[in-house]
């Protein structure tokens, strides 16, 4: 029994500390909860999604980022103009107001991972960096889930922490 209790309180303490680790600093900006979602056989783009955060006095800009699973990385914004939805690449980045949360998201601001070099699966981490005009780079994971999914409450793949092996 002090066998099945010490794993178990092992097991919790190892979750407990990739579930932390989703949030990252840089500067005065603060990120939370990178997730993508797994890509279909032969899709050569995907999507990050991830919440920016300026602690600041002076904004900042999320200017771009690189990941080693794509050729490129580019920062995205979708909008509805005469309904139709249109997909453009953000030249001048992405601006973080001082006090601002920015939540990039489908449907809207969001980093693509552009000529992917292999698909996305659920439950992969995929690492990234992310450029900031002031704050300078930092590296993040972003969590893979299934396609079409949007994580609940914005915290990517807790069920991963159930006991299920991927």
């Amino acid at each position: 029994m002090k066998l099945l209790t010490t794993l178990v309180v092992a097991l919790w303490t190892a979750t407990a500390g990739i579930a932390v680790a989703h949030d990252y600093k840089v500067g005065t900006l603060q990120i939370a909860h990178p997730w993508t979602r797994a890509t279909p056989k032969g899709a050569s783009v995907g999507g990050g999604f991830l919440e920016i955060t300026n602690t600041g006095s002076v904004p900042d800009r999320l200017i771009g980022g690189s990941s080693p699973v794509a050729a490129r990385f580019e920062v995205h914004e979708m909008s509805m103009d005469n309904g139709v939805m249109k997909m453009r690449q953000l030249k001048d980045g992405l601006l973080i107001k001082p006090g601002e949360t920015v939540e990039l998201k489908p449907g809207s601001y969001h980093v693509m991972f552009v000529d992917l070099k292999e698909p996305i699966k659920e439950g992969d981490r995929v690492k990234g960096t992310l450029e900031f005009e002031k704050a300078g780079k930092v590296e993040v994971e972003y969590v893979a889930v299934a396609v079409g999914a949007t994580p609940s409450g914005h915290k990517p793949m807790t069920e991963e922490h159930s006991g299920h092996s991927h």
